[in-house]
């Protein structure tokens, strides 16, 4: 045997003894201990606000909340709303290393520093500033404005300055990123963007206010809405120009047709409420992006919250997503008072968008079991009152770039991040995109509930991507390497579940399954566990959000 040969072998075996220390647990000298901030009392004094609201809340509409969850239940929320994927067998072990006390922050903590979290939340936020479309050919690099975008968020970079950015920036959008928010929306054949479009993009995004029909006409339900007003607002991007040097601030007037003399028409630039905070200094967008951003503008930090809320729960906080009541919330409006109670404390942080994810990750009601346990010990019916008031974590489907993360992350037992070899990578990203495209995606209002579809059950039941993930390939999948390496049948079960459902077998389920796998040879052995994994990968328990 060659010098070549003996070190191939070589690498295989510590490739094996790698995977082989992660399938039984044997990997103690793996921990990772990452420093996270501690809890100062302004961060533990609304932790304890928002925990009272709710207790209050419940307490008055005479119900009693789930359980605390375990805390892999907990780790799947947290890696599913940040990174769109499960945590790998790997990262469960390590995890579980961690001393009881402090695990969820430690993970919170390792999820912050992760790439794949900013990359991710990244392309959340893009689709509420942006859309998912291509935009104007040549003026327009989304990849680019998702890059910048991340390494903002990677940076922990003050929210209220990437916005400001948004809103004001000039230059080239290849050399300045963020002015793509303004470049997306450019008119074909003209050298100016729709000041239209990027005005309801302002207002949905970053101020959580939906008044698109003022567009039109003035609002039917809500006189502050007027037609003239959305198009004072609107003004602040009529002389935003786009030249040789990229976007730039034209001197001309903004002027709209009206629509009953016919005739061009002036519009004078103005907000749509608290003018008192615009500042006086600047160019029109500068201003706009000082009044949208300004701490006492409470709007900005409430949409903001209830954005963040909804990514970590799949629910709003406040409902709908994009349309937040501007007044003082009423005693009785328990979601409002705790969405004012978040918002004053991200907008006093400084608009710290790490330390807004750690303050919800940190509450009682993040932490909540997705069902209701009954005084036996034994799963219950959750009422419609429960389900309602936040006394149990929501319910909700995953959307589909979370089911193939997960998908993608399950069948391998070391995690799939930015230390894989890039092969690996290459052919998540592939299976990514083709899974979504035949999956559906909902575009730039994911965040909205929405129900599966046949089709979809169809795509995980007789799918290539299942089907190629869970037959019998030890280069593959985990299900062929698990049989391979796993000790016992009850160790292999165990692993099998900890791979896709980030738990343990109940008694019952690691009895029914070992048996299933006891007796047969290796290669029966492998088929079995295949399908054990294959059964996993479509059951309900794995394409839920819980």
């Amino acid at each position: 045997m060659g010098t070549k040969d003996l070190l191939l072998v070589a690498i295989c075996a510590t490739g094996l003894a790698v995977v082989a220390s992660i399938v039984v647990d044997a990997g103690g000298s793996r921990r990772n201990h990452l420093p996270f901030p501690p809890r100062d009392a302004a961060f533990q004094g609304t932790v304890e606000r928002v925990d009272h609201t709710f207790r209050q809340a419940w307490q008055s509409a005479g119900v009693s909340p789930s359980v605390r969850a375990a805390d892999l239940a907990i780790a799947r929320r947290l890696s599913l709303s940040l990174t769109g994927t499960i945590p790998s067998l790997e990262e469960i072990r390590r995890f579980e290393q961690q001393p009881a006390e402090g695990r969820i922050d430690w993970w919170l903590a390792r999820l912050l520093a992760d790439r794949r979290c900013s990359d991710y939340l990244a392309e959340r936020f893009a689709r509420a500033y942006v859309g998912v479309e291509d935009g104007p050919f040549l003026l327009y690099r989304r990849r680019r404005f998702v890059a910048w975008l991340s390494e903002s968020i990677h940076q922990n970079r003050p929210y209220d300055a990437v916005v400001r950015d948004l809103i004001a920036d000039t230059g080239l959008w290849t050399d300045r990123p963020a002015t793509n928010f303004i470049t997306v929306a450019m008119i074909p054949e003209t050298n100016y963007p729709d000041p239209d479009k990027l005005a309801v993009r302002v207002c949905r995004s970053m101020l959580g206010l939906r008044i698109d029909c003022a567009q039109c006409h003035d609002h039917p339900f809500d006189d502050r809405w007027t037609q003239r007003g959305f198009q004072s607002l609107a003004a602040y991007f009529g002389s935003t120009e786009q030249g040789l040097s990229g976007i730039y601030e034209a001197k001309r007037p903004y002027k709209v047709e009206d629509y009953k003399s016919g005739e061009q028409v002036t519009i004078e630039p103005d907000v749509p409420f608290d003018g008192h905070l615009l500042p006086d200094e600047g160019t029109l967008r500068q201003r706009l992006a000082g009044w949208v951003t300004h701490p006492d503008n409470r709007a900005f930090a409430r949409a903001t919250v209830n954005r963040m809320w909804t990514l970590l729960f799949a629910r709003p906080l406040v409902e709908p997503l994009d349309d937040i009541p501007l007044g003082e919330p009423r005693p009785d409006q328990p979601e409002q008072i705790v969405l004012d109670r978040l918002a004053d404390e991200f907008a006093g942080s400084g608009y710290d968008l790490h330390r807004l994810i750690r303050l919800i990750a940190a509450t009682e009601v993040f932490r909540l079991e997705s069902r209701a346990i009954a005084v036996s010990g034994d799963a219950a019916e959750l009422t419609d009152v429960q389900l309602h008031s936040w006394a149990a974590f929501p319910l909700t489907r995953l959307r589909p770039e979370q089911v193939v993360g997960g998908l993608l992350q399950s069948v391998s037992l070391t995690t799939v991040d930015y230390h894989s070899h890039i092969l690996r990578r290459i052919i998540k990203v592939i299976g990514q995109q083709e899974f979504v495209e035949r999956y559906g995606d909902v575009g730039e209002n994911e965040l909205t509930s929405g129900g599966g579809t046949i089709p979809q059950r169809l795509l995980m039941l007789n799918g290539k991507l299942v089907d190629e993930r869970t037959d019998s390939n030890p280069l593959m999948n985990a299900a062929t390497r698990i049989a391979m390496l796993a000790p016992t049948d009850e160790s292999a079960v165990e692993t099998a579940y900890l791979a896709v459902l980030t738990r343990r077998p109940t008694t019952a389920e690691s009895g029914y399954f070992t048996e299933q796998l006891t007796g047969p040879e290796e290669d029966a052995r492998s088929d079995k566990l295949g399908d054990l994994y294959w059964a996993l990968l479509n059951s309900s328990e794995f394409s839920y959000h819980h």
